[in-house]
C-alpha cells in the first residue's frame, strides 16, 4: 500500500509539473520553473513575502535614477476593447514629469504631464485635422484622458508599474491559494532577464488577476515588464492577457531639464 500511494504521489507529481510547463510554453516562456526562491524562502512563510522583497529591490534600483527615455509598448483591456500602442517616454522622478510621443496608434501625437504644473493637467497635441483644435488642457482621470487607458498619466513610468505590483501581492499575501514560480533564463529579444510569476488557481473576488508576471533584467536589475492574465473563461483555454507593459531601449544616463517637459521645446510639435 505504502509503494502504491508514493507511486501515485510521483504521478500526481509528475503531472502536475507538466501541466504547469504546459501552461508556461502556452504564455511564453521557455525553460523549467523553479517553484521557490531558496535564498529567501522560509518555512510557513506566504510565498508571495519572497516576490514582495525582490519586487522592492526593483523599486529601489529604479528610484536610483533621476530620469530615463525608453519605449513603451503596452496592450491593455480598456472597457470591451483591447488596445496596443507603442509610445517613446521621456520621465524625471523629481518633479515627477512624463513626455510621450505615440509611434503607431494616434502616430504623432504627444503628451506632456508636469506634477504641480499646468493646473497637475497634462497637456495634448494631436495630429492631423484634430491638431488645429491646439493644445488640450485635459484633467489625467477625466474621460476624454482615460478613454483609452486602464490607469491616468500619474501612474505612468517603470517605478509607478512595479508599485502597483506591490500593492496588489501586499494584499494578496492575506490569502491562500497562491503559488509563485521563479524562472531564470527568461529572454526578451537578447536581454536576459529572471521572472517571478505568481497565480491563483481558481477566480476569487480578492484576486483581480489569474497570473501575474514580472520580468527583471539581470544586468540593470530594473524590471522591464509587467504581465497580467485574466481566468480563462473555460478550463483548458488560454488566460487572456488583461494588461502587457514592457520597457525596452532603456536609456538611464540621460539627463532630461525642465525643457524636456515644455510644449516650447522646438523639438516638439505643440
Amino acid at each position: 500500500m505504502a509503494r502504491t500511494l508514493a507511486s501515485l504521489n510521483s504521478q500526481c507529481s509528475r503531472r502536475r509539473f507538466v501541466a504547469s510547463l504546459a501552461v508556461v510554453s502556452m504564455l511564453g516562456i521557455t525553460g523549467q520553473p523553479i517553484f521557490a526562491d531558496e535564498k529567501t524562502s522560509k518555512v510557513n512563510q506566504h510565498p508571495l513575502v519572497p516576490a514582495l522583497a525582490h519586487a522592492k529591490t526593483c523599486v529601489e534600483n529604479v528610484q536610483k535614477l533621476s530620469c530615463y527615455e525608453s519605449k513603451f509598448t503596452k496592450t491593455e483591456v480598456v472597457g470591451k476593447q483591447t488596445i496596443s500602442q507603442t509610445i517613446k517616454v521621456k520621465v524625471r522622478h523629481e518633479p515627477f514629469s512624463v513626455y510621450m510621443y505615440f509611434e503607431d496608434a494616434h502616430a504623432g501625437r504627444e503628451v506632456i504631464f508636469v506634477e504641480g504644473k499646468n493646473n497637475n493637467n497634462l497637456l495634448v497635441h494631436e495630429t492631423g485635422f484634430a491638431s488645429l483644435i491646439g493644445t488640450l488642457e485635459l484633467a489625467p482621470t477625466g474621460s476624454q484622458a482615460m478613454s483609452e487607458n486602464r490607469y491616468p498619466i500619474t501612474k505612468a513610468g517603470i517605478q509607478k508599474m512595479m508599485e502597483a505590483v506591490i500593492e496588489q501581492w501586499e494584499a494578496e499575501t492575506t490569502y491562500g491559494e497562491t503559488e509563485v514560480k521563479y524562472f531564470e533564463d527568461a529572454k526578451i529579444g537578447s536581454m536576459k532577464c529572471r521572472v517571478i510569476e505568481s497565480s491563483h488557481p481558481q477566480p476569487r473576488k480578492q484576486f483581480k488577476f489569474h497570473i501575474t508576471r514580472v520580468w527583471i533584467d539581470v544586468k540593470s536589475g530594473l524590471p522591464v515588464r509587467v504581465q497580467q492574465f485574466g481566468f480563462p473563461p473555460k478550463s483548458g483555454e488560454k488566460p487572456p492577457v488583461i494588461e502587457d507593459y514592457t520597457f525596452s531601449d532603456i536609456k538611464a544616463e540621460v539627463r532630461l531639464t525642465d525643457r524636456d517637459f515644455d510644449t516650447k521645446n522646438p523639438s516638439y510639435n505643440y
